[in-house]
């Protein structure tokens, strides 16, 4: 049976078909993602006296931290997935985004090394980073610091060896600006806006520290 995904020629034995439409896909993951956000600000509410910033922030560690180990782990253990006669959401998920990057249906290696790296560091870092905020840890702004510099590094690995690749693995353009390009874009420019703020932080923690001490 055919599939979908570019190149045309490229071999999936086994392949089948998505089972859920994109439709059902995208409100799924966008309505779950939704709640995480609004439950994580309203509990966050009442952890004391956080800022809105902080707030925020909380918000987009739970919410990457959870894509991290819920939407990407999956990938990295299910090697099968496009073959799986009864798909879970997870595979079919996958199925609709490789019409944006087919390397992740053909199993890329760099792809799945980078995404694996993704789940198992930065997953768990990220919901890390949503309890120092909460508790106001010391750590909390070299910790967000370090995950966002992770972040920015897969994305840098991610888009640089699909262009040395190619770069010609959308089914569509549309693929290619939604998914490829869009969705990947908020690990570019929120991590670097998190990563400026942080560096500022630690820089004024460390010059105030220096004149404590003269």
């Amino acid at each position: 049976m055919g599939h979908p995904y570019v190149p045309a020629d490229l071999e999936l034995p086994g392949f089948v078909p998505l089972q859920l439409s994109q439709c059902q896909i995208l409100v799924t993951y966008i309505g779950a993602s939704i709640f995480v956000l609004v439950a994580v600000w309203l509990i966050s509410g009442r952890c004391g006296r956080l800022s809105k910033t902080d707030r925020l922030l909380m918000c987009w560690w739970a919410f990457t931290g959870l894509t991290h180990i819920l939407i990407e782990g999956p990938f990295v253990v299910t090697p099968n997935f496009f073959m799986k006669e009864n798909p879970n959401f997870f595979d079919e998920v996958w199925k609709e985004y490789s019409k944006g990057d087919s390397r992740y249906v053909a199993r890329d290696t760099a792809t799945v090394t980078v995404e694996g790296i993704t789940a198992v560091l930065e997953g768990p870092a990220s919901l890390l980073a949503v309890y120092a905020i909460a508790s106001r840890k010391s750590y909390s702004h070299i910790l967000q610091f370090t995950v966002c510099l992770g972040q920015l590094y897969g994305c840098l690995v991610y888009f640089i060896t699909a262009y040395l690749d190619g770069f010609n693995f959308w089914a569509s353009p549309f693929y290619f600006w939604a998914y490829f390009i869009g969705a990947n874009s908020f690990w570019i420019w929120i991590p670097t806006l998190i990563a400026m703020r942080s560096w500022k932080k630690i820089c004024a923690a460390i010059g105030a520290e220096k004149v404590k001490t003269k």
